[in-house]
């Protein structure tokens, strides 16, 4: 709404306090400045400006000035008292609005991410603020040491770092469970990956984890549990790169799909280990730095902390107990998978 031709409705009484604080030197009263209190809310309910509102009280002021004012500092005390009271009574009504617009954004965040609401009305709530759920979306979650909240200075810098890059439009950021959330349009890759640059430095070197493009309001939760799934994923894995995608990580959740035929498969295969000397952790411990090394024995020695001939050493006892050579690729596959399957079942810290 345009801030010129303030109503005079906004000014009743004016006048009248002027000369009578002129005419008696007197300040205002309670009931005089929880009137101008009103008139303030209901100036900003409207959508006026703050500054063309005291503008208007100034000139107002002016021209109504009392002709031969006795006690000149008494309109001056006035004047100050009506527009304070006024301003109060209008940021007051700023701040009830906030409060509301905080609510309905927190509410349409947890019908978005979980998926409670008509998909119907969550569309049009979500243009409300920017985004146009009839597209594909995708969603990125940072998590850090600290949990954060949309108030908080993390949230906020790289919020604006964001506004600064992009404008306020096609993304929302927030937080959710002590996370950052950024939710953009699927075909806007760039929006997510200046999110996770940004996430991991405010992080303090957080990890972010980007679920696929989803169509649809649906698709926004979905992409959501993607990226939860594969935080998830990454811890039990010891994952050590700071952004993982949830499309370069597909085989995992195939793996796990049927829980008891892995379950099976651990048991199976590395369940013998548990006859070593020290159990079967430090030799589940010994194929991981060698897959993860390439099969490579002098570097899975060397993040393991042992000589080659340790490795080695260590290798033959699983390939003794197991009946599977890891130097094999039939049976190097298979080690693979159960170690896979061990890590993501916590195995055998708790049993199958």
């Amino acid at each position: 709404m345009a801030d010129h031709d303030i109503p005079d409705h906004y000014l009743d009484g004016y006048a009248t306090l002027l000369a009578d604080a002129s005419a008696t030197g007197r300040r205002l009263t309670r009931d005089e400045l929880d009137t101008r209190r009103a008139l303030g809310e209901q100036a900003a309910d409207a959508g006026y400006g703050l500054r063309a509102l005291i503008a208007a009280h100034l000139a107002g002021a002016r021209t109504n000035w009392p002709a031969g004012a006795v006690a000149p500092d008494s309109v001056m005390t006035a004047v100050e008292q009506a527009v304070d009271a006024f301003a109060e009574g209008y940021e007051r009504a700023q701040r009830q609005a906030m409060r509301q617009e905080e609510a309905a954004r927190r509410e349409f965040i947890d019908d978005l991410l979980y998926g409670r609401s008509d998909m119907g009305q969550l569309a049009e709530r979500a243009e409300r603020f920017g985004l146009r759920l009839a597209y594909e979306h995708a969603v990125a979650v940072a998590e850090g040491e600290f949990a954060y909240d949309e108030g908080d200075a993390v949230a906020r810098g790289v919020e604006q770092a964001m506004i600064s890059r992009f404008g306020d439009r096609d993304f929302l950021l927030t937080t959710k469970d002590g996370r950052l959330v950024c939710v953009a349009p699927g075909h806007q890759d760039e929006i997510l990956a200046f999110f996770a640059k940004q996430a991991y430095a405010a992080t303090d070197g957080g990890h972010i984890a980007i679920g696929r493009p989803q169509p649809g309001p649906g698709g926004v939760v979905q992409s959501y549990e993607e990226a939860l799934s594969t935080l998830e994923l990454a811890e039990r894995l010891e994952f050590h790169e700071p952004v993982l995608r949830s499309a370069d990580l597909l085989v995992y959740p195939v793996l796990t799909r049927d829980r008891q035929a892995m379950a099976d498969l651990v048991r199976s295969t590395l369940g013998p280990l548990q006859q070593a000397r020290g159990g079967a952790q430090p030799l589940i411990d010994t194929l991981t730095a060698y897959f993860d090394s390439g099969c490579v024995a002098a570097e899975a020695a060397r993040r393991l902390k042992l000589s080659v001939r340790a490795l080695t050493y260590r290798l033959a006892r699983i390939h003794k107990l197991t009946g599977a050579d890891a130097a094999d690729p039939v049976s190097r596959y298979t080690l693979q998978t159960a170690v896979i399957g061990a890590r993501l079942l916590d195995w055998p810290n708790r049993p199958l």
